[in-house]
């Protein structure tokens, strides 16, 4: 089905949970947050109930997201669920990487397409000033453990921040010599973000991506690397995000950069969102939401599908440049 835009919908995303291993600074406060009680986050079973009706809505690809989804007890089965559901035609899947080097495997087995490493720096002080609480290595043995149990492609994904000054030519050249796709997202407005620090989000820390592809080509030429080059449909990962991609000569990956600020995509969005307590969010930026919990455990099925008619009636034309949320990036899911 369309939109209210002409824009035809077929990608949700779904948060498992709003709990996570890390305290990243720009998705939610140090102390965390209040976290959602037990009654209030949808079960499995009722994930999957929502995801088989979003299907007759055209639904065919699917993320599931968090918080961080692999330490949601039962995503594995979830996962093949989905896999083996009449449309669902993709399952994907966001996490910092630390559980991946113990479940890539069965996640691979139960049917997950592809896999999204989230991962802002290569210094191993910065990661821990970045999540608070998190090592390096234990992201480095997750990339590891997604390319040796044959998930392709494998995305990283490094929000740019620019007061953190983040050695983007060392990200860019991961793609080099492992089949690595690298995708640089431009800081978002999201929730209450502490920002790198502590005083919150703010437009001059947003590198746009125009500017950064010019930062990682001069550091790169500086370094005796040619430049960044558009990459070759051939070469581009599969997916249904809005990326464009770059490579350099003969690499193994790509590099991706995401604008959903100096050049949103607004006019080609696709996506719905699920919060882990059952809310329906036609839009990233928005805090409209549409109570799909409520509406299965009271009214069922038919109820869920008017939800998803309403989600898609009310998905704005545009973020309209929107600054901030009720809700933290993590208790949406990204």
């Amino acid at each position: 089905m369309k939109d209210s835009h002409g824009r035809v919908i077929d990608y949700l995303r779904i948060s498992l949970t709003d709990r996570c291993n890390f305290r990243c600074i720009y998705c939610m406060p140090e102390e965390g947050v209040c976290m959602m009680g037990h009654d209030e986050i949808l079960r499995i079973e009722e994930i999957e109930t929502i995801a088989r009706v979003a299907t007759r809505i055209g639904i065919r690809s699917v993320r599931l997201t968090g918080g961080e989804p692999l330490v949601r007890k039962g995503v594995v089965d979830l996962v093949a669920a989905l896999k083996g559901m009449d449309g669902i035609e993709n399952v994907s899947l966001t996490t910092n990487g630390v559980l991946l080097s113990e479940m890539a495997g069965d996640l691979k087995e139960a049917g997950l397409s592809r896999v999204n490493i989230s991962l802002d720096t290569l210094d191993p002080e910065q990661f821990t000033y970045i999540t608070r609480v998190g090592k390096l290595d234990s992201t480095m043995r997750g990339i590891d453990a997604a390319l040796e149990a044959g998930f392709n492609p494998v995305k990283i994904n490094a929000v740019t921040v620019r007061r953190l000054d983040q050695d983007f030519l060392a990200f860019a050249k991961l793609s080099i010599d492992r089949p690595l796709h690298v995708r640089f997202i431009e800081y978002m407005p999201v929730g209450s973000s502490t920002g790198s620090d502590g005083s919150g989000w703010d437009r001059t820390d947003v590198i746009p991506s125009e500017e950064l592809l010019q930062i990682i080509n001069e550091r790169a030429v500086a370094q005796g690397l040619p430049e960044l080059v558009s990459a070759r449909d051939d070469d581009k990962p599969l997916g249904w995000g809005p990326a464009r991609y770059f490579e350099f000569p003969g690499a193994k990956g790509t590099v991706g950069f995401i604008s959903p600020l100096s050049r949103h995509f607004c006019s080609e969005c696709n996506r719905l969102r699920l919060t882990a307590d059952g809310k329906l969010r036609p839009c990233l930026f928005s805090d409209r939401e549409i109570d799909v919990r409520t509406a299965l455990r009271e009214g069922g099925e038919e109820a869920v599908y008017n939800c998803f008619l309403e989600a898609l009636n009310l998905k704005p034309d545009d973020h309209h440049d929107k600054v901030g949320t009720e809700r933290n990036m993590s208790q949406i899911g990204g």
